[in-house]
């Protein structure tokens, strides 16, 4: 069947399209992805602003003529950090739903957990043993650890690199007084939460999802997307060291011609590495490998759980 699912992040409208059945691989079809930024249209009490929700709706809306002329059987749409934490998140729900006929599923911190935690699991495949999981997104940091399906731990952290470069980074290039703050802000927040994953005991492989994560990894040297998709990517702490210093002394601009740094996000990715570093360096992780699978492909694969298999073609071997 051809399902596409509607990621509304905080960053991006993302509509992936895939072509899936249970027990087997989701094969990317088609990909349509608008930057809304939706973290960084809030007002001064928290909502979304009403020429932020036409926005909104506008990009919705578009995204869903892509999924009919893709001829998707059904959408699975969601909406991350942003819209949960809206003081209006009710009215814009309610407005996307009259206007669109979308029914937006909001999910928690927790859910986006887990459902990466999935998606990486199912990608190493068992013999990765214990995993421990990082997403940076837009609105929020994820992290998970376990050794099954389900991750024994996890948490979301509102550390996502929007939210804290709108917030705590002014100036382009950024005050280094403020780059430090919001350095010893990000590690403290992190710090809390070393404890409940540290009781487990140390994870067998360390892996990373997300646009940031990929992007801090290309510039350390990581492979192009273009190279192919099952190219080992990884990212070193010492690498990472090494770029934040300099990240920080360029302007959005200047960012914004590295390899593999989008001009939209440009303004973002010294947050994010920040972000990344403190996670790296308070969870112990010398390096780590990038997972091309993250949130999307969690909401495709939990929901290729719930169909029924295809039956059996022949008899069944030593029956």
């Amino acid at each position: 069947m051809r399902l596409g699912v509607l990621d509304v992040g905080s960053n991006t409208v993302h509509l992936l399209v895939v072509d899936a059945h249970p027990g087997a691989r989701p094969l990317p079809a088609h990909s349509h992805k608008a930057e809304l930024r939706l973290a960084e249209l809030l007002d001064d009490g928290g909502a979304i602003s009403p020429a932020g929700v036409d926005r909104l709706i506008g990009t919705i809306g578009r995204a869903m003529e892509s999924a009919e002329d893709q001829g998707c059987e059904q959408v699975l749409s969601f909406a991350t950090s942003a819209v949960r934490e809206a003081s209006n998140a009710d009215l814009v729900l309610a407005r996307v739903k009259a206007d669109t006929g979308v029914d937006l599923e909001v999910l928690t911190g927790a859910d986006e957990a887990r459902l990466t935690f999935l998606a990486a699991r199912r990608w190493f495949g068992w013999s990765a043993g214990k995993l421990l999981v990082l997403d940076i997104g837009g609105g929020s940091l994820e992290i998970a650890y376990g050794i099954d399906e389900e991750p024994d731990a996890a948490v979301s952290l509102p550390l996502g690199a929007g939210r804290l470069t709108a917030g705590m980074l002014p100036g382009d290039p950024p005050d280094p007084e403020a780059v430090r703050t919001l350095r010893r802000h990000v590690r403290a927040e992190i710090a809390r939460t070393v404890g409940e994953f540290s009781r487990f005991g140390p994870p067998d492989h360390i892996v990373a999802t997300s646009k940031t994560f990929k992007q801090l990894a290309r510039i350390a040297g990581a492979a192009r997307e273009s190279d192919g998709l099952y190219l080992q990517r990884e990212l070193s702490r010492k690498a990472l060291q090494d770029w934040v210093p300099k990240l920080a002394a360029m302007t959005a601009e200047e960012r914004a011609e590295l390899p593999g740094v989008s001009a939209g996000r440009a303004r973002q990715l010294l947050a994010g590495a920040l972000v990344a570093e403190a996670a790296m360096d308070l969870f112990g992780a010398q390096e780590l490998e990038i997972c091309p699978w993250a949130l999307r492909e969690g909401v495709i694969l939990r929901r290729l759980d719930h169909l029924p298999a295809a039956p059996a073609v022949g008899p069944l071997v030593g029956s």
